[in-house]
């Protein structure tokens, strides 16, 4: 994979001079064994979180572990390697995995209709505001919402509350409901116009829920066992799950929030894990998984390998560089908060990093590098360049990115600018 990923970046100009590429010494070497059990000590240490543990593969080989605090604070239960956590948003690219197997076998192309496939979301309006009556005012689609928008948050859909007319429509058509099946979300979600036209901008909302709803409509089967059948057990991903059977639950890591007063507030369990310890009709692809990881461990490293691990294929490999190249148009330039993850685009249901920090407060990463998070904080990524898979667990809301940074840098050191002198 490093050649292919290599010569893409050379030849789409993303390498810049200065910029440290494949390196024969590993990059977890001792000294970053050092400062990575010096950070994740730390955040528990000061109270950021209760527990936090991390595992790291570097060409195949495991080179780092450990686990830091509690993932029961109030029980004194410690986190450990096979704690289960609320990965959230990192349910994503396993679902986006999914639907490209079935882009595997030709069922369909990126540039396609949304609609050739669920008719539920043809002839969509398209939000303009409100008019002095407080009724929505709505144009035409420009053009169809594309898969291809559905797998880079272009399509237009969100879920912000504080849309005039919009948001409350949103509301009232309760789309996400968890006794919804993907079917009943589809048409539910079709009903409401579109935020914005497709591709105008990127907004980050439902499209991923939207792809587990394609998945099932394309394969004629239920998209939990589609994605059970095809990613998940081929890859001995038995622990990554939507419930969580009672026999299992003592593994299961609480939830955690910062009070005002900057304090740790350890949730109710029966509040955290209301989805996970019951069968709701609704499996979103967007959220909604639990895992260990080890098991997210092996989803990272099969896709280091060009989609294969341990003789299970589950994607081609053009089709992993395909998901792992930035598939968003400089002219987007409207990307919420995308930005803040550092100098990134946007794949396949991955960010994707295009160019090097550029300052020492940015995240710190390898070009050519692919990764997602979770809300409670839980984060991994895949370097191609240096065979480096990351997987990083703690259970803290709201969404605190400066651990992200941290753990980054505990991994390949501080941030170092190039500024071209000599």
């Amino acid at each position: 994979m490093k050649r292919t990923f290599l010569s893409i970046l050379m030849i789409t100009g993303f390498i810049s001079a200065g910029i440290s590429q494949v390196n024969s010494d590993n990059v977890v070497q001792e000294a970053a064994k050092t400062r990575l059990d010096s950070t994740l000590q730390s955040f528990v240490k000061n109270g950021e979180v209760a527990g936090a543990s991390a595992l790291i593969y570097e060409k195949g080989k495991e080179v780092y572990f450990n686990a830091f605090g509690y993932a029961d604070l109030a029980n004194k239960v410690p986190m450990k390697r096979n704690t289960l956590v609320q990965i959230y948003s990192m349910t994503k690219p396993i679902t986006g995995t999914a639907l490209m197997t079935l882009y595997d076998e030709g069922k369909f192309q990126l540039d396609d209709p949304l609609e050739k496939y669920a008719p539920e979301f043809a002839n969509m309006k398209v939000y303009q505001g409100v008019d002095s009556d407080g009724e929505m005012i709505l144009e035409p689609l420009n053009r169809p919402i594309t898969i291809r928008d559905i797998t880079r948050h272009t399509a237009g859909f969100s879920t912000r509350d504080d849309i005039p007319g919009y948001s409350e429509a949103l509301k009232e058509a309760d789309p996400f409901n968890w006794e919804n099946t993907l079917p009943q979300m589809a048409e539910k979600l079709g009903s409401v116009p579109l935020w914005f036209q497709p591709e105008a901008k990127w907004e980050y909302g439902p499209s991923v829920d939207v792809q587990a709803f394609l998945v099932e409509r394309i394969s004629g089967q239920p998209y939990q066992e589609y994605v059970r059948e095809h990613v998940l057990d081929p890859l001995k991903m038995t622990d990554t799950r939507y419930v969580v059977p009672e026999d299992d639950r003592y593994r299961m890591s609480s939830a955690y929030r910062k009070t005002e007063m900057g304090e740790l507030n350890q949730s109710p369990n029966e509040e955290a894990h209301a989805f996970n310890y019951k069968k709701w009709p609704l499996t979103p692809g967007g959220w909604g998984l639990t895992s260990t990881l080890d098991d997210y461990m092996r989803f990272a490293r099969m896709l280091v390998n060009e989609g294969n691990l341990e003789g299970a294929e589950i994607l081609e490999p053009e089709t992993v560089e395909l998901m792992s190249t930035n598939h968003l148009d400089e002219n987007i330039t409207e990307r919420s908060w995308l930005p803040s993850k550092g100098q990134v685009g946007f794949g396949i249901d991955f960010a994707v990093r295009l160019r090097a920090p550029a300052s020492v407060e940015e995240n710190n990463g390898i070009v050519g590098e692919f990764f997602w998070d979770g809300a409670a904080s839980t984060l991994f990524w895949v370097d191609p360049v240096n065979e480096l898979t990351a997987v990083f667990f703690v259970q803290i809301f709201p969404y605190n990115g400066s651990l992200h940074k941290r753990f980054r840098d505990a991994v390949y050191g501080p941030v170092q600018i190039n500024t071209g002198s000599e």
